[in-house]
């Protein structure tokens, strides 16, 4: 809701400051007085496009400020903490948009303070203020949004979820279908070369650790008469007639001849030949076991080679370690596999997809069926709210024909577009393209009274929604006018006493002179204001006691409440 707006140096606005608040706003003045500068200047806060003509004359720079009080989960607030500029989107706040236009036209934009691009400016504004007019592209003149305005109408966020989910299950259903198709499609194209090297590899057999053990065991066997010859040396060394086996045999058996003589003197000696005697023993069983493990056969070495270069020339043909060649092996065997059962896996990918696409269409279709059945209710309300507002011959329709299949998305499959005949004989055209402003401006209220709204759009603006218009019709406006500010803030610009006697705040525009230059004020009125202002409106040349009843007759609670 727009609670503040302050002006300075905007054309012939030299200060302005205003206050709004709920429900009805009304805002009045003679021809030219310059209430189109009023909505200029918060279009400008709004981010709408500076030009230098919009800065008073002789002022440097023109300034505009208009604040708004979102409510907690307000799109703004998500918004701004997108951008950095806002804390938790739950809290509430004022929200200050600033903009400031210099006189050779360049501008700055300001959100509480804070510079911003003019572009987010936009983008705040469009979440926030909605103008109904043929020349605003936004709200219910954006064919864009006719759909979902439709389906606001229609109750129908339950459907929505499902086609949206439906859609998502769908999207990633064929996803993985065309990534198992990239795959068996590469897979196909190395069929021939997968299954030559998957069988060169099996017919090899690498394994785990082997390249390893062959280089040592060939290590071994290359060294095999070297190694022979030190374990001979090393046995003869130990053992036999001259080793250290029986030279310590023969002194442990001389001590012992004689350790009885020796009165202990000999025990540990004793001992410890006893124990070198176990350990030489030890000694030639291991040296003879070595011997029989060393192999001296050369047919054995020839087979070492050859399955040691059998690995490495395969390492060196797929250029990988030979120690990854088994994990290679395992991979390779598992691409083949793929390409063999790919037919089946693409077969049960395709069902898969086949069932999602199903279940979306089926979701769609109760979606459209939703929609069919709100469009015609809406359009019914909608046509009877024309004949009050002289339009007794328009005709309101809302259109709901498929989209082609490749345009079928998460909000269903449906176009959907507004449209209105205001002669007879003529056939409905889309709503954007009514020509007629006093017609359009209808229009666009009874729409706004008939529709449910996303409330997120918290002020909307009526730009002589009465144009052409008096009496009775003018009455029946400003009762719609009033119901739409039921539900969110309304702001009119008018010229009928009807509807400046509905609002809940009344704004004067005027036009001085202030020595020989021209300036444009705008002041809020109190009761007895009003009522002069109500019975200029109604008056000729000259206000007149008849004037002043009919605008105190207007201007009644009773007559407010019975328009």
């Amino acid at each position: 809701m727009l609670t503040a707006l302050d002006i300075a140096d905007i054309v012939l606005i030299r200060k302005v400051t205003l206050a709004f608040g709920r429900g009805l706003a009304v805002l009045t003045g003679e021809t030219g007085a310059g209430k189109s500068i009023l909505l200029d200047a918060l279009g400008l806060a709004l981010g709408r496009r500076a030009d230098a003509g919009l800065v008073r004359s002789g002022a440097a720079q023109g300034v505009v400020a208009a604040s708004f009080a979102p409510p907690p989960g307000h799109p703004v607030h998500a918004l701004l903490q997108e951008r950095g500029l806002a804390g938790d989107p739950a809290e509430e706040g004022a929200l200050i948009l600033r903009r400031v236009v210099r006189a050779d036209g360049g501008s700055r934009a300001f959100v509480n303070d804070q510079p911003v691009g003019v572009a987010l400016l936009r983008e705040l504004g469009e979440l926030l203020v909605e103008v109904q007019g043929q020349h605003d592209a936004r709200g219910l003149m954006d064919p864009s949004r006719h759909r979902d305005l439709l389906d606001e109408a229609a109750g129908a966020a339950a459907e929505r979820d499902a086609v949206a989910q439906a859609w998502a299950r769908r999207r990633k259903a064929a996803e993985a279908l065309a990534a198992l198709e990239e795959q068996v499609k590469a897979a196909r194209a190395e069929e021939e070369w997968l299954r030559h090297t998957v069988g060169e590899l099996d017919a090899l057999d690498p394994q785990p650790g082997e390249e390893e053990e062959l280089a040592a065991r060939r290590t071994q066997l290359r060294n095999g008469a070297a190694l022979a010859d030190c374990l001979r040396d090393a046995l003869a060394a130990v053992s036999g007639q001259e080793g250290v086996e029986a030279r310590l045999s023969d002194a442990l058996r001389g001590l012992e001849r004689r350790a009885a003589e020796a009165d202990g003197l000999f025990e540990g000696a004793v001992a410890a030949c006893d124990r070198a005697l176990d350990a030489a023993a030890e000694a030639v069983a291991a040296l003879e076991q070595a011997g029989e493990r060393l192999e001296l056969d050369p047919a054995v070495l020839e087979r070492v080679e050859e399955r040691l270069f059998a690995l490495r020339g395969a390492a060196r043909k797929h250029q990988l370690p030979a120690e990854q060649l088994p994990a290679f092996r395992e991979t390779l065997s598992a691409r083949l596999a793929a390409v063999e059962q790919g037919d089946a896996a693409l077969a049960q990918q395709q069902a898969a997809l086949a069932e999602a696409e199903q279940a979306f269409a089926a979701a769609a279709a109760a979606l459209t069926a939703r929609r069919q059945a709100a469009a015609a209710a809406l359009a019914e309300q909608v046509s009877a709210e024309l004949p009050p507002l002289k339009l007794p011959d328009a005709r309101f329709a809302i259109e709901v024909l498929p989209l082609p299949a490749e345009q079928a998305g998460p909000a269903g499959m449906d176009r959907v577009a507004f449209l209105v005949a205001t002669n007879p004989g003529v056939a409905p055209a889309p709503l954007h393209k009514v020509a007629s402003g006093g017609e359009l401006s209808r229009l666009l209220l009874a729409l706004n009274v008939v529709l449910t709204r996303d409330q997120a759009i918290g002020t909307m603006i009526f730009d002589e929604v009465d144009q052409g218009v008096g009496g009775a019709t003018a009455a029946a406006v400003a009762e719609r006018l009033r119901r739409v500010a039921d539900r969110v803030q309304v702001l009119v610009v008018t010229h009928a006493p009807q509807v400046a006697a509905a609002g809940a705040r009344h704004f004067r525009i005027r036009k001085t002179a202030e020595g020989g230059e021209a300036a444009t004020t705008v002041e809020p009125l109190d009761d007895t204001a009003r009522l002069e202002e109500v019975a200029r409106m109604l008056s000729a040349a000259e206000i007149t006691p008849e004037a002043r009843a009919q605008a105190a007759r207007l201007l009644a609670p009773d007559a407010a409440a019975a328009g």
